[in-house]
C-alpha cells in the first residue's frame, strides 16, 4: 500500500481531486485535513501560504496513473507528490483497499 501526499491551495480543489481520484479507481480514499500553513522558497522567495493536506491512499500498481492525474490536474507548477510505502497496513484495511481497487 501507498500513501501519497500532495497539498492544494482550496477546499474546493482538494475536493474535487479527492473525487475524481477515487472515481476514477486510483485511490480507495483521499483524506482532507483541514487548513494548514505552508512555509518554503519559491522562485528565491520565503512563502507563506494556506491548504490543504490530502492523504491519498493507494496500491503500488496505481502509482503511475495516479502521478500522471495528480500532475495534469493540479494547480501548482510544482505539485507535491510525495508517496510513503506502507509496510504494515491491518489485514482487514488492507482487504478493502484491494476489493475497492482491483475489481
Amino acid at each position: 500500500m501507498l500513501v501519497v501526499f500532495t497539498t492544494t491551495p482550496s477546499t474546493d480543489e482538494a475536493e474535487t481531486l479527492a473525487e475524481a481520484i477515487v472515481t476514477a479507481k486510483l485511490a480507495a480514499c483521499v483524506q482532507i485535513l483541514p487548513p494548514m500553513t505552508s512555509v518554503y522558497v519559491w522562485e528565491g522567495k520565503l512563502q507563506r501560504e494556506a491548504g490543504h493536506l490530502l492523504l491519498i491512499k493507494t496500491l503500488p500498481e496505481k502509482w503511475d496513473d495516479l502521478l500522471a492525474y495528480v500532475t495534469a490536474n493540479h494547480s501548482y507548477d510544482v505539485p507535491e507528490i510525495v508517496a510513503i510505502d506502507a509496510a504494515n497496513v491491518s489485514g482487514p484495511y488492507r482487504a478493502w483497499l484491494d476489493s475497492v481497487l482491483r475489481t
